[in-house]
C-alpha cells in the first residue's frame, strides 16, 4: 500500500483531530509551516504538539487556541528572539492555558528513535547535572545491568500524526529529501499517521547526494505545497526568508496584531 496524494486541506481533515498528539518537525530547513497553518484555518483545538525547537509556527499553532500542550527541548525565534504568544500562554493562560514539558535536544532525538524503534523507551547519557528532571516527570535515572552506571531513560514518543516537508515526491507516494534531514525519519516511523508536504511531484527520484527516500508504504498521504516551508527554506528550491523571521518579532509581541495576523491566515 502505498500512500495517497492529496490536497493539503483533505489530508489535515482526514489525519488530525481535536485532542491528537501532533509532531511538526524540521530542523531550521524543512520545516512544515504551511501545514501548521492549515491547522489553524482548521480551527483544531487541544493538540499535545511535540517538537524539538518549537520556532513561529508553534507560536502561531499556540497564538490561534489549537495547543493546550508543548513537549519541546528549545524555543524561540532564531536569531531573533523569544516567542511570544509561547510566553503570553504561559505566563499569562492567553488564548488558553498551555501546559509544558521540557527536554534536551538529545532527549527528544532518542525518544523518536525510540518510537520509531517500536521500544517503550530510551536511555542516553544525558540530563545528568541538569535540573531538567526535577521539573519533567517523563525523566528517570535507570542503571545499567551490565556495568552499573546511572544513565538517564525517557518514554518513546509516538504521535498520533507525523507531519514533515521534503523536496519531492513520486506519483507513488515515494519521498525524497536531502540537506538538513533532521528526524524526519523517525517522526514519520514513530507516528501512527503522517503527512509529508513537498515542493513538487515527480516521475522519477533522481539521485541526490545525501539524500533520504521514505518509501510510500510507510507514509499515510502526501501534499504537494510548493514553498510549504516559508519562511524556512527547502535546499535546491527556496531561501530563507530572514525578513519574515523579524517581522514575526513584532506582530507576536501585541495580542491585537497577532489577531489581525490570525484573520488573515483564516481568510
Amino acid at each position: 500500500m502505498t500512500a495517497r496524494i492529496v490536497p493539503l486541506a483533505e489530508a489535515v481533515a482526514e489525519l488530525v483531530h481535536d485532542g491528537d498528539t501532533v509532531a511538526l518537525e524540521g530542523f531550521t530547513h524543512l520545516i512544515p509551516v504551511a501545514a501548521g497553518q492549515e491547522i489553524i484555518r482548521q480551527g483544531l483545538r487541544g493538540l499535545t504538539l511535540v517538537r524539538m525547537t518549537p520556532d513561529i509556527v508553534y507560536d502561531q499553532l499556540i497564538g490561534a487556541g489549537c495547543a493546550a500542550r508543548l513537549v519541546f527541548s528549545w524555543a524561540g525565534n532564531p536569531g531573533v528572539g523569544s516567542l511570544h504568544r509561547f510566553r503570553d500562554a504561559v505566563q499569562n493562560s492567553w488564548p488558553a492555558p498551555l501546559e509544558i514539558e521540557e527536554h534536551s535536544h538529545a532527549g527528544m532525538a532518542n525518544r523518536y528513535v525510540a518510537g520509531a524503534s517500536g521500544l517503550p523507551f530510551a536511555v542516553l547519557r544525558g540530563y545528568l547535572g541538569t535540573d531538567l528532571s526535577e521539573h519533567t516527570a517523563t525523566i528517570a535515572p535507570i542503571r545499567c545491568p551490565f556495568t552499573g552506571e546511572t544513565l538517564t531513560a525517557v518514554p518513546a514518543l509516538n504521535p498520533d500524526v507525523g507531519i514533515v516537508h521534503a523536496q519531492r515526491a513520486d506519483r507513488h507516494g515515494n519521498v525524497q529529501y536531502w540537506g538538513i534531514t533532521g528526524v524526519h525519519k523517525e517522526v514519520v516511523l514513530a507516528s501512527a499517521r503522517s503527512l509529508v508536504t513537498v515542493e513538487e511531484l515527480v516521475d522519477e527520484l533522481t539521485p541526490v547526494p545525501g539524500a533520504v527516500v521514505l518509501p510510500g508504504w510507510a507514509l499515510t498521504r502526501v501534499s504537494v505545497v510548493p514553498g510549504g516551508a516559508h519562511p524556512s527554506y527547502a535546499m535546491g528550491y527556496s531561501d530563507r526568508d530572514n525578513d519574515y523571521y523579524q517581522a514575526w518579532d513584532a506582530i507576536s509581541r501585541d495580542r491585537q496584531s497577532f489577531q489581525e495576523w490570525l484573520a488573515g491566515v483564516k481568510a
